[in-house]
């Protein structure tokens, strides 16, 4: 445990230990480790200095691993032992440090008292290079500078942070989804209690013996949670707020989270690079549970054709039909770090020449404003000329008893170009009865939804932080079909 006068004084050391090292403000230091105090502590203290932190996910291959430092130019890399024993061919200019090796990170800090060089911070400095998880695509760099975080922070003051918050972080630190809630805790003074790798029921220990308010979880980890017998056995009546982000959160389980986990229940759809995001208070609107809520305030949201025009709305909110969504707010990225072209490729702009971030999801507005998010626009199935939007044959699997989980992908099809696919896990102890599943939800929709095959899995492959990875799926599919 660690104090904030404690944390502070570390600080200090950091960022005196870069400057002595030669670091200038906007240069950038890396981290791959599990979630700590010293990881925690690397990352602020590196900002103090004015340095902008590329925290890089261990779940990485070495190879990705090498070149998201070398893209980062990062001239510090921390590890831990588990990094370490990777190999990773890091930037040859770059300084190696483990974290946790005490011995070797106290003899690189600066000595206990060491004052820090005073550095204004520009707000249009980058405070961090979040790279992409690569679902779909190469990881790029996302540069969110130091005025995108403290949107953030501002817009946290409507949650209920104060002093006497304890956020119990169990989502790993080099990812946007944990720092929204990270950064707002240490800004308004509140605990922070980190769970270095989640496990369903030493999350809810915590949360009890820790008398947890605040927790910021993606929807896989509200499922193992609520897929425990003795959930109700722990005491979470301290919760103020739940949040919830990165992957599509199914209706069915948001309403198990309101029924059976005290305190408000808010879900945030919005994207790493910024741009517009929704914000879904479920407590406050149990009847939208289908939909990510309203624009944030200050966000502005619309819809695009695939000529990239506005797609027109009525007066009460309901869009004449889906688009690719788009949105604009102060909280955005400076761009893709050195990448151009792929900047460009994220931007769309009005007929005023204002940017908005392209998020690659398509959805449509319903008649109150709120967003009902349809699939992402490269998992979009056209077969026979019909849209298939995925995410609306998984709701149906989810609906069925014996299914745990589904995702569904689209494949070649000879006759109709593409054809949807699924994917199970079935519930514990169910019959292996996938092909009765498979009639029954092919029943349940039309004709040209139908699903071509499903199959069962142990697990649905996922990133780190809970996505769907559609493309393995595909992958595994089109190697079966070949076999």
């Amino acid at each position: 445990m660690v104090d904030y006068a404690a944390f502070d004084a570390l600080l200090d050391r950091v960022a005196a230990a870069l400057q002595r090292g030669g670091a200038r403000p906007r240069d950038t230091i890396a981290i791959c480790a599990a979630s700590s105090i010293e990881y925690l502590a690397l990352f602020v203290g590196a900002l103090r200095a004015g340095l902008a932190v590329a925290p890089l996910a261990p779940g990485s291959t070495a190879a990705q691993l090498a070149t998201m430092a070398a893209d980062a130019e990062a001239g510090w890399v921390f590890v831990d032992a588990g990094v370490a024993q990777m190999g990773v061919g890091w930037p040859a200019a770059a300084q190696v440090l483990r974290l946790d090796d005490a011995a070797q990170l106290e003899g690189w800090l600066a000595p206990p008292g060491s004052p820090p060089a005073p550095v204004a911070i520009d707000p249009d400095w980058p405070f961090n290079l979040i790279y992409s998880s690569g679902t779909t695509d190469t990881p790029k760099g996302i540069v969110q500078p130091h005025r995108m975080r403290w949107g953030h922070i501002q817009r946290a003051g409507a949650s209920g942070y104060d002093p006497q918050t304890v956020t119990l972080v169990a989502t790993p630190l080099y990812s946007n989804t944990t720092l929204v809630t990270v950064f707002p805790t240490l800004a308004y003074g509140g605990s922070l209690v980190l769970q270095a790798k989640f496990e369903a029921r030493s999350y809810l220990e915590l949360a009890q013996r820790h008398r947890a308010t605040h927790t910021m979880l993606v929807p896989v980890q509200y499922q193992r949670l609520m897929a425990l017998a003795d959930f109700e056995c722990h005491d979470l009546s301290s919760f103020r707020y739940k949040f919830c982000t990165s992957a599509p959160f199914p209706a069915a389980l948001k309403a198990q989270v309101l029924a059976r986990w005290p305190g408000a229940l808010v879900e945030y759809y919005g994207m790493t690079e910024g741009g517009g995001t929704c914000i879904l208070e479920a407590h406050r609107y149990p009847d939208k549970l289908h939909t990510v809520g309203q624009p944030a305030e200050g966000h502005d949201i619309r819809l695009i054709d695939e000529q990239g025009r506005e797609i027109a709305r009525s007066p009460g909110g309901a869009s004449a039909a889906s688009g690719e969504i788009v949105g604009r707010s102060r909280a955005m990225m400076t761009g893709y770090h050195r990448q151009p072209a792929k900047t460009a490729e994220a931007q769309w702009f009005d007929e005023q020449g204002r940017i908005y971030i392209r998020t690659g999801d398509l959805g449509r507005f319903d008649e109150d404003g709120f967003l009902i998010l349809q699939d992402r626009r490269k998992d979009l199935i056209i077969s026979g000329g019909f849209n298939i939007y995925p995410s609306d044959l998984e709701a149906v699997l989810r609906r069925h008893p014996a299914v745990a989980d589904a995702a569904v992908v689209g494949v070649p099809s000879a006759e109709w170009g593409e054809t949807p696919v699924g994917f199970i896990v079935l519930q514990a102890g169910a019959a292996d009865e996938v092909e009765a599943i498979r009639l029954w939800a092919n029943a349940q929709v039309g004709k040209t939804q139908r699903l071509a095959a499903l199959r069962a899995v142990a697990e649905l492959p996922r990133s780190a932080i809970g996505k769907v990875l559609k493309r393995e799926l595909r992958e595994r599919w089109q190697r079966g079909a070949a076999s």
